[in-house]
């Protein structure tokens, strides 16, 4: 009786070469993805081959879209870039935007920068990062880019080359950006609201493209990806807490049409607290827009916020009701030596300006059960607010507040946080604040 012979697999060199092979084609598949063609350079147009008006009308939207905050340094020259973006991959920075024709766009042609802007190419077919915003301006109309294009060629040349990025590996290498927007890059135009006003639909547009405002708004997953399904439910931007501006608003008091135009123009709002942190950037840009934008942006953000629910009403009364004491009350809770810390440093560096009340040309401060910070679900923002103050940003005359980081000890700054967090919200305690506060206090600098 005779046995067949077992039967044997390939060789193992035909199996690695099969297994090189298909390696092969997937890193060319991914190469031909992410491809893009070099758009041939120009000579830096004139400024004298753009309308003024449109310049004008560029100069507006550049506002709206805040395009100084990431593309001028502190103290640097209008655009010419290198401000560090700080993000969970590591550091990007805002690159130069003026029309040198060597290190900034001076060579680019304008549909170079519509690819740009709206599908995240540079000139020479690179990928850009998605710290710019182009899942925002992808949605932007055609008009409104032509005009953004006049204004940023008719600005002040700088030479001035942007700093090298500093990611964690492998995400230096460009080509997996295009894996990204596979699956995040969404080009589908807006779709106006036909049961919608003409201004609620501009507004939803600004909102939506240019004005980008869900980029700190809305929470990010884990690939730094918006969370589409939570639209405005609150995000992070710059280590600070940035509020839902939805019907998850932390806000203790409803806001209105009117409030809103005051705040995005001004930063300041009656019955609502100043603008602080990255906020104070969307305002310089905002003021610079056109008013029917800014109001266009107002009444969407307005509709967003959506009618007060029975908790938020109940919300807004018992925040009045505390504004309207002379003062907060003492500790709550005998022998609770932390309350009674942070009551005594309420007394002490805050009341003078925050028990008087704010007028609309006084020098004090907002009561705090108005403050959303107190209300905030993360103390990071009061944190801030606390140890650096607030203050007009280009020196120009403002509200400010002072800043208390080297006035206060660690164990000074949770016993306040605790006291307002009680005294003034009426909330549960924030978890970990200790913690929280030593975060910011050591973070490194971007």
């Amino acid at each position: 009786m005779s046995s067949a012979a077992p039967r044997r697999g390939p060789a193992p060199w035909l199996r690695a070469s099969r297994v090189l092979v298909v390696l092969v084609a997937l890193a060319l598949g991914a190469l031909a993805l992410a491809w893009r063609p070099v758009i041939d350079p120009v000579d830096p147009p004139a400024a004298s081959a753009f309308a003024p008006e449109l310049v004008r009308r560029g100069a507006q939207l550049a506002g709206v879209g805040n395009c100084a905050a990431c593309h001028t340094r502190p103290e640097g020259p209008s655009l010419a870039g290198g401000v560090a973006l700080s993000t969970p991959f590591g550091v990007v920075y805002g690159t130069n935007i003026t029309p040198e024709p060597e290190t900034g766009i001076g060579r680019w042609s304008e549909a170079a920068f519509v690819r740009a802007m709206r599908r995240g190419v540079d000139r020479e077919g690179r990928h850009l990062y998605p710290a710019f915003p182009y899942d925002h301006f992808v949605r932007t109309a055609d008009e409104d880019l032509h005009a953004l294009y006049a204004y940023l060629m008719t600005r002040d040349a700088v030479r001035a080359p942007a700093p090298e990025n500093r990611l964690l590996f492998p995400l230096g290498f460009r080509p997996l950006i295009a894996g990204w927007k596979l699956l995040f890059l969404d080009t589908e135009p807006l779709a106006p609201n036909p049961r919608s006003s003409a201004e609620w639909n501009r507004g939803a547009y600004l909102v939506q493209s240019l004005g980008h405002c869900s980029s700190c708004h809305s929470p990010r997953e884990v690939l730094g990806n918006e969370d589409r399904v939570r639209y405005l439910d609150g995000g992070d931007a710059e280590g600070w807490t940035v509020p839902a501006l939805n019907v998850k608003s932390p806000s203790p008091l409803p806001w209105n049409v009117e409030q809103l135009v005051s705040y995005l123009r001004t930063g300041i709002a009656r019955d609502h607290a100043i603008a602080g942190g990255p906020m104070q950037g969307v305002v310089a840009g905002l003021a610079t827009a056109s008013a029917a934008d800014v109001l266009a942006i107002a009444v969407y953000i307005d509709s967003t916020l959506g009618s007060p629910t029975p908790s938020r009403q109940d919300l807004a009364k018992a925040s009045r009701a505390r504004a309207s004491q002379p003062t907060l009350p003492p500790a709550v809770g005998p022998g609770d030596a932390t309350l009674a810390l942070g009551s005594n440093v309420y007394a002490h560096a805050c009341a003078a300006c925050h028990d008087a009340g704010r007028g609309p040309s006084s020098s004090s401060a907002l009561q705090l059960p108005l403050a959303v910070a107190v209300h905030d679900p993360d103390p990071r923002s009061l944190i801030r607010i606390v140890l650096g103050g607030i203050r007009p940003i280009d020196a120009n005359a403002g509200r400010w507040m002072p800043a208390f980081g080297d006035a206060l000890t660690d164990e000074q700054l949770v016993a306040l946080l605790a006291y307002l967090r009680r005294a003034a919200a009426g909330a549960p305690p924030w978890p970990d604040v200790a913690a929280r506060v030593r975060e910011v206090r050591t973070e490194p600098p971007a």
